[in-house]
């Protein structure tokens, strides 16, 4: 290890590299600086910190469960007091690392708008409720890198022209230098705000609530490296970039995913490992086609995982179609990716299922009768506005449990089973599965908190009383329980099953069916088959077909049936098998 570092550039001298990137136009001293204080507010690296980021790795009950501070509500308790409780008490096995979603204080879009990098919101608790939840766990929570609420102090500097939000707010002066702008919102991209020197226009990609950052201000990057300090301090090891894409504008350009974000993310990684003795992990969300989320991961230099934003839409699909060609299609391609970096597995999240990702992937046709279904099962869709002022759909705003509900007289009917095999599908891919706490509670669409709030995405943020949802897991007929106690047993086995790792080989044995996914994962010479019935129907298959020893049975370790290996089976609507030979 010490000649391994010997090898290595000195830590400053790789940010300064990084740095002039970002601000080519600094001097090298202006750099020295800049670089000194960002390391002088981390405070002192482990010596090992850059080998073990070197050799990151994961295990195989790595599992991230995605909920907000106060999902769980006890009165008589703070939301991470409560929270905290809650996943003792019911989701240890779902939850080797929290995402936190966004706790400090925000003015709107469900905590993305921050107000104050300093303070959480009052219902959440403290930073010492934070560090508790972090006890025998690691935590995810985000920074939220392009934009601030319009309440922020930077921004309240910025219209009193006073320091430092004076140059961290971006201003744009209207041009059509900006008219192949990439958006994720039909609102405006600009909004006009009163200062003391008359009105100003500022950028706005999410919304008028949201002012963007001006990164190529480094007071910009100091506030953040101090944020991440704070976090770091209080238990959090996973960093999510939320957006990421969009921090950086240029003159006559898309203003997504430009060479300077990727420097960004490079440093930010640089300086977690810094912080964390190579142990953090940066985790970018990149809602876009595939390729460009992907093009964080493929230099091995910047983010450790992103979202695999495709997986959700078209396992959606799938469940909902009964068609499973378009998924083992995309699977059979699975991308080959640098060591020590991965996708992280969703399904269900905070916000809604984007469609973006399935540019390439779905022809139109397949996508109308996807919105149609969301919109039968009470969804509904919100869209972006393009370069030339149309509006197209952006993302399905729908309950993953709502969503996977028959489109018969009777929407219960194999409505758990459908769920359950795409909670599944998740757990066998390469990377790392994760969970949406109202999805693993079976929570159908919030249709209250959404008429409350008039916000699309609040169909799928709901809020659960403490004492009720104990009730509900008390009970043995819930779906809520048969959800956690079947994918509890699943995630169970996975953590002993070595084909199942993270870092395995995927291959699709499937690639030309409609009613099912059959894969084979593989690692360090163990393998698994896992078989999906994507259909109503009950199927039949032939074990010969996985390949495998004729003169040995297959066993499902989900269940411990056992299969003989020259005979058909049958193969129930929607099940699952995790098949080895034994």
């Amino acid at each position: 290890m010490f000649w391994w570092n010997l090898m290595q550039p000195p830590r400053d001298e790789t940010l300064r590299t990084l740095l002039s990137d970002l601000y080519p136009h600094n001097s090298s001293g202006d750099l020295q600086a800049l670089s000194s204080q960002l390391l002088q507010i981390l405070g002192p690296a482990s010596a090992h910190a850059d080998s073990a980021d070197a050799n990151h790795c994961w295990h195989r009950d790595d599992v991230v469960l995605i909920t907000y501070a106060d999902s769980v509500v006890d009165d008589a308790k703070p939301g991470l007091q409560g929270l905290r409780s809650f996943v003792n008490r019911h989701l240890q096995v779902f939850a080797s690392v929290i995402h936190v979603l966004p706790f400090l204080e925000s003015t709107s879009d469900g905590g993305f708008a921050v107000s104050s990098h300093e303070q959480l919101e009052e219902r959440h608790g403290d930073w010492s409720d934070l560090a508790a939840l972090a006890e025998g766990r690691r935590l995810m929570a985000d920074l939220v890198l392009n934009h601030v609420s319009a309440s922020h102090p930077w921004v309240r500097q910025f219209l009193r022209d006073e320091e430092p939000g004076r140059l961290c707010v971006l201003e744009a002066a209207p041009d059509p230098c900006w008219d192949n702008v990439v958006r994720p919102r039909s609102s405006a991209l600009f909004t006009h705000l009163q200062s003391s020197v008359g009105q100003r226009q500022v950028w706005t990609t999410f919304g008028p609530d949201q002012v963007d950052l001006d990164w190529r201000c480094p007071e910009v990057l100091l506030g953040f490296t101090r944020l991440l300090k704070q976090k770091l301090a209080h238990g959090v090891r996973w960093i999510r970039l939320d957006a990421v894409g969009f921090v950086w504008k240029e003159p006559n350009t898309s203003c997504i995913h430009r060479p300077q974000v990727h420097r960004l993310v490079e440093v930010l990684r640089h300086l977690l490992t810094h912080a964390c003795s190579g142990g953090g992990v940066v985790v970018t969300e990149t809602n876009v086609p595939e390729e460009e989320n992907l093009s964080y991961l493929r230099s091995g230099r910047e983010a450790h995982l992103a979202y695999n934003f495709p997986l959700p839409p078209l396992l959606m699909e799938a469940a909902m179609s009964g068609s499973a060609d378009l998924l083992n299609r995309w699977l059979s391609r699975w991308p080959q990716l640098p060591n020590s970096t991965a996708l992280l597995n969703f399904t269900a999240c905070h916000d809604g299922v984007g469609l973006r990702p399935l540019e390439g992937l779905m022809p139109q046709r397949r996508l109308l009768n996807l919105l149609i279904a969301c919109e039968q099962r009470g969804g509904l869709v919100s869209h972006r506005r393009l370069a030339d002022g149309d509006d197209v759909p952006y993302e399905i705003n729908i309950s993953w449990w709502s969503a996977m509900a028959d489109a018969g007289v009777d929407p219960a009917h194999l409505q758990r089973q459908r769920f359950l095999l795409t909670e599944m599908l998740k757990l066998v891919l390469p990377g790392i599965p994760a969970f949406y706490l109202p999805a693993l509670l079976a929570s159908p669409n919030d249709l209250a908190r959404f008429r409350q709030s008039g916000h699309r995405r609040d169909l799928n943020r709901p809020q659960f009383k403490a004492a009720a949802l104990e009730r509900r897991l008390d009970d043995p007929d819930s779906d809520a329980t048969a959800v956690l106690m079947a994918l509890r047993h699943a995630l169970t086995l996975r953590a002993e099953l070595p084909a199942l790792h993270p870092d395995s080989v995927l291959e699709v044995l499937s690639v030309d069916r409609v009613d099912r996914v059959v894969l084979r994962c593989s690692h360090q010479g163990h393998s698994l088959v896992a078989v999906h019935n994507f259909t109503a129907s009950r199927l039949t298959f032939d074990p010969t077909v996985m390949g495998g020893r004729d003169d040995l049975v297959w066993v499902d370790r989900l269940t411990d049936q056992q299969f003989a290996p020259r005979r058909r089976h049958a193969l129930e609507p929607y099940a699952v098998l995790w098949l080895v030979q034994a």
